[in-house]
């Protein structure tokens, strides 16, 4: 198989496609895998490209499909039986020991995933980072193991669909999705920094608050 495209790529792109052109559609399923247990590797970059190569006819729509879904619920289950090993009580031995986190919202934390779990696994699938990360609490809280694997095939499908379709439909501007997708994680990344902030002022605040001090500079 031969994925040519001018100007030649180069960086993750070049590399993904020596991947495919060397093992076809199992190559992208094997990206797509690895992305999830290294989220810097962008499934934006993976995916349309997977689709790009089918529209080219390398290798066949309904093979990017399967392959890149099937390495996506690969790699969720290998962070699922990490999440799983650590266990809820390491995972509170490790929170117990943090500045700024409470046992207290590691309750919460798990009341709230008890509550929404397949749901949060489901849309996570389809938001970036989280969408790795997720698998991991799901592990810790032993989620059922044959619910987790449904909510993220279903998510996993959706997600790899859009973008690979989006790929195949696009041809030689493949590019285009993985800058679109870019800017939405960029932005997801800047809410999550924003959150944080937050969540570390309210911390500083109530500490000090719980001792009538006032806290310096803030």
């Amino acid at each position: 198989m031969a994925i040519t495209n001018e100007p030649p790529m180069d960086g993750i792109a070049g590399w993904a496609v020596s991947i495919m052109e060397a093992l076809g559609a199992p190559g992208a399923g094997l990206l797509i895998a690895l992305e999830n247990l290294f989220p810097p590797l962008p499934s934006e970059v993976i995916l349309p490209l997977a689709g790009f190569a089918a529209s080219r006819g390398d290798l066949s729509l309904a093979a990017a499909l399967f392959w890149t879904t099937a390495g996506s619920v690969v790699g969720a289950v290998v962070l699922y039986w990490i999440g799983a090993a650590i266990g809820r009580d390491r995972l509170r031995a490790i929170a117990d020991r943090l500045p700024l986190i409470k046992l207290s919202d590691i309750d919460r934390t798990e009341a709230w995933f008890t509550r929404h779990g397949g749901k949060a696994v489901f849309l996570g699938r389809m938001i970036p980072i989280f969408r790795s990360l997720i698998s991991v609490p799901a592990g810790v809280q032993r989620m059922p193991f044959g619910l987790f694997l449904l909510y993220t095939t279903l998510g996993s499908a959706i997600w790899n669909t859009v973008f690979v379709v989006a790929g195949y439909v696009l041809g030689e501007n493949w590019h285009v999705v993985e800058e679109t997708v870019g800017v939405y994680s960029k932005g997801v990344l800047a809410v999550c920094a924003v959150i944080a902030v937050v969540f570390v002022l309210y911390r500083i605040r109530k500490h000090y608050a719980t001792r009538n001090l006032t806290p310096p500079g803030i």
